[in-house]
C-alpha cells in the first residue's frame, strides 16, 4: 500500500466518543432528520447515502483507492485509533501517547475539553479546533457524544524553529483574498515556516468551481464538512456528498465543482514549507 495513504487512513478519522452506564460505548447520531435542531455539521454523522442505506447491497461501496488519489466514503470509514482510552466513570477521556507526531483536532459534533501537560483547559465545540506540537501530554474528554477529526503528521521540525499549541474556531479567522478563484477561504494556522502543514477551511456556494485545474507538489487530505458535488482525481470523475474523506497525492490533477442547493465545506490538509525533494 502507498505509505502517504496509510497515514492518511489511519490519521484522519472521525472519533466517536460516547458514555454509558456500561463504559465506553458506540456512540449514536444526536440528530432527528425531522428535526430543525440539527448541528452544523450533522450531514458528516448522516449523510444522504449512509451505510444502514445500503445494507441491502453487501459488499457494496463507493470508496476506490489508486496510486494517487483516494475516496473513502461512510461505508467505509475505519476509526483506527492508537491512543490510550480511559473511562473514569463520569465521562470518557482520550489520552495521548506522547511521540514526534503533531496532532490537529477539529470538533464536528458535541463538545470536549482538552488538558494540555500544565494543566490548562480549553472547551472545544463545534467549529473549533486545537493545533498540538510533537511532544506534548494532553487529554481530551466529553461527557457526551462527540464526533472529531484528527489530523496527525510526523513533525519536520527545523533548526531553532518551534511550534505552538493552537486554540481557535473557525468563525474566528479572516477571509483570505484568493486571486482568480471564487470560493472562500480560511487559514486555520500559521504560515510561519515552523509549521509544515496547514489545514484549510474552504467554502462554495452552489454552481461555483475551481477555475484552476490543479497540479502541484503538495499532498492533500480532505473531509466533505456540509455539501456535495463532482471531484476530479486524475482522470476520473467522483460524485461526493459530506462525510467523503478524499487523499490527493503530489502532482495528482485535480478540481472540484459544488452541486445541489446548499454550500460546500470542506477540511483540507496541505503539507507546506518543506522541500518536498
Amino acid at each position: 500500500m502507498n505509505h502517504a495513504l496509510l497515514i492518511f487512513v489511519i490519521t484522519l478519522r472521525l472519533l466517536k466518543m460516547a458514555v454509558a452506564d456500561e463504559g465506553i460505548c458506540p456512540s449514536t447520531s444526536m440528530v432527528d432528520s425531522g428535526s430543525d435542531l440539527k448541528h452544523l455539521y450533522w450531514k458528516v454523522t448522516n449523510p444522504t447515502l449512509s451505510p444502514s442505506h445500503l445494507q441491502d447491497l453487501p459488499g457494496f461501496t463507493r470508496s476506490v483507492y489508486k496510486q494517487d488519489h483516494a475516496l473513502i466514503t461512510p461505508e467505509s470509514h475505519d476509526s483506527d485509533i492508537r491512543s490510550v482510552f480511559d473511562n473514569a466513570g463520569h465521562g470518557f477521556t482520550l489520552c495521548n501517547v506522547p511521540g514526534k507526531d503533531a496532532r490537529f483536532i477539529f470538533v464536528v459534533q458535541g463538545a470536549v475539553t482538552l488538558t494540555n501537560v500544565s494543566g490548562t483547559s480549553d472547551k472545544l465545540t463545534v467549529d473549533s479546533y486545537a493545533y498540538l506540537p510533537p511532544n506534548v501530554d494532553h487529554s481530551l474528554r466529553c461527557d457526551a457524544s462527540a464526533t472529531l477529526v484528527v489530523f496527525e503528521r510526523r513533525h519536520d521540525s527545523l533548526e531553532n524553529q518551534s511550534t505552538d499549541q493552537i486554540i481557535g474556531s473557525t468563525d474566528k479567522q479572516p477571509l483570505l483574498e484568493t486571486p482568480g478563484e471564487v470560493f472562500q477561504l480560511r487559514k486555520l494556522i500559521p504560515t510561519s515556516i515552523s509549521y509544515d502543514f496547514n489545514i484549510h477551511i474552504m467554502d462554495f456556494q452552489p454552481g461555483e468551481y475551481l477555475n484552476v485545474k490543479e497540479v502541484h507538489y503538495n499532498q492533500h487530505g480532505l473531509l466533505l464538512l456540509e455539501g456535495q458535488g463532482i471531484y476530479r482525481l486524475g482522470d476520473s470523475w467522483y460524485p461526493v456528498q459530506a462525510g467523503d474523506v478524499i487523499w490527493m497525492a503530489p502532482f495528482v490533477p485535480q478540481w472540484y465543482a459544488a452541486l445541489g442547493k446548499h454550500r460546500t465545506r470542506y477540511l483540507l490538509y496541505k503539507d507546506v514549507n518543506r522541500n518536498p525533494l
